[in-house]
């Protein structure tokens, strides 16, 4: 990292520290706080944080989990309202309807407002892309609100403002966190509840067999994709045992240095033969990079490491128990975890099932610059995990769009939009052209540069395809 660029971050974190301590203050100040908070891994970790922030301060507080369409009708009966991983792309004024009242925003997503915006109440927001500073990898929503813990000194919560990151996926383009998420990195490391290991950057690593890990491999399609007998011949082939001596499987973790860097090499042969010659350069960062563990969970669980970690809480929220999420990570499991199994193997059952409905109907359309599905039955919750999982089995040059109808007061379409890691190197944001889009169609939306999604009224969702196939220009 240049010395210009940590001078930007320790400029930007020092103008943030005066905001943390101007919220600190105000909740110091408060008997019952309103925490509104979004419903994926980043949101539900960041409520997490805030309420066990406000737990360790015995304030009486709520957690609400709330989708980005509901911001702009929120209330609230508090002096104070902490709103994390939400709010900075919609409009809050009905939270600040009169100068008693006080809304801290811990947001990582593009702001619509300008810094200083004046509302009847007191507006807190804290968002690093005030500062220069690039949310969809910089810092994440529990990120934010891990510091505003540490303003505290509650430095234990250091390890769940990883698990945001990893949930947001904010190490996705270079294999590793980067920005403010490298100070949370340290804070963990240093409390002893977090680490970090260079290894391959296959999903699964404590969960998998590790020829099972390998057939779910990247974005891109490749021999070994979706058939786990040509992995095992692959292994072997490079004598790597599948099981180990008492004849049980081994998983990622179990690799000794000599085997992985046979499959690092293997594996970059392999990818670098099926894409064009202006992505080879970022190939290895997609193949190796910082896997993060935490350290007090055990070995061969989900919640060792933190990438499998995040596909619980994300299961939570997607089958709308984030309340079940949030005891999670709080540490509440002994009464839940009959109920957290069954619940992560239904909702894998269900992803599942709805990929091979979509595949075997080819629901998937290939236009000029985008490709897209309609998911009509597909819960509105899952239609972007479905779309990311799609990926493999499709075009990865071009971003994939699915969309299903939602049933409320306003009915319409959720649509989300997902890309591959190699396409994120093109320089598009396409949380920034969708929120523009769903605006022209009468709807709402935004996000990160390779996974975002949107809102869109019921008689447009034509208008809204058309008017982002043409509006991206991949050529």
């Amino acid at each position: 990292m240049s010395e210009t660029k940590l001078m930007d971050i320790k400029e930007s974190r020092s103008h943030m520290d005066l905001l943390f301590n101007k919220a600190k203050e105000k909740i110091l100040d408060s008997e019952d706080i309103t925490v509104y908070t979004h419903t994926d891994c980043d949101g539900i970790t960041a409520g997490s944080i805030l309420s066990s922030i406000l737990d360790k301060l015995d304030i009486n507080h709520s957690v609400n989990f709330v989708e980005i369409n509901e911001v702009e009708h929120l209330t609230s009966d508090t002096d104070v309202t902490i709103i994390s991983d939400l709010g900075a792309g919609q409009n809050i004024e009905n939270i600040l309807d009169n100068s008693n009242k006080t809304a801290i925003i811990l947001d990582h997503h593009p702001p619509i407002r300008k810094l200083g915006t004046s509302f009847k109440g007191d507006l807190i927001e804290i968002n690093p892309n005030y500062y220069g500073l690039d949310g969809s990898y910089t810092i994440s929503g529990g990120g934010l609100s891990y510091f505003l813990a540490k303003s505290f000194q509650f430095h234990d919560l250091s390890w769940m403002g990883i698990l945001s990151a990893v949930g947001d996926m904010q190490n996705s383009m270079t294999g590793k966190l980067r920005g403010l998420n490298t100070e949370i990195l340290n804070d963990g490391m240093e409390f002893g509840c977090v680490d970090y290991v260079n290894d391959l950057l296959l999903y699964g690593r404590h969960t998998r067999p590790l020829f099972v890990a390998l057939s779910y491999f990247g974005d891109i399609h490749l021999p070994l994709t979706n058939n786990r007998n040509e992995c095992i011949h692959f292994l072997e082939n490079l004598g790597i045992p599948v099981k180990n001596d008492l004849g049980n499987v081994r998983y990622l973790c179990d690799l000794n240095m000599d085997e992985k860097g046979k499959l690092f090499n293997e594996l970059l042969k392999m990818m670098t033969r099926e894409v064009p010659e202006r992505y080879v350069k970022y190939v290895p960062k997609l193949i190796s990079g910082e896997s993060y563990e935490f350290t007090f969970e055990e070995k061969y669980t989900s919640f060792r490491d933190a990438s499998e970690y995040s596909t619980v809480i994300n299961a939570c929220g997607r089958n709308n128990r984030h309340e079940l999420g949030m005891e999670v990570i709080k540490g509440n499991r002994n009464k839940i975890s009959n109920e957290l199994e069954s619940l992560v193997k239904d909702h894998k059952r269900y992803l599942a099932q709805n990929m091979t409905k979509l595949q075997d109907a080819n629901s998937v359309e290939i236009l000029d610059n985008i490709q897209y599905f309609d998911g009509d039955g597909i819960k509105a919750s899952v239609v972007g995990t479905i779309a990311g999982m799609l990926l493999s089995n499709y075009d990865w040059q071009k971003p994939i769009v699915g969309y299903t109808h939602i049933d409320d007061e306003t009915a319409g379409y959720k649509v989300s939009l997902r890309c591959s890691k190699l396409l994120g190197y093109d320089g598009i944001h396409y949380g920034n052209l969708v929120r523009d889009i769903a605006t022209k169609c009468g709807g709402s939306g935004g996000g990160h540069s390779v996974a975002c999604g949107a809102y869109i009224p019921e008689d447009n969702i034509e208008q809204f395809i058309s008017l982002l196939n043409n509006s991206v220009n991949l050529n």
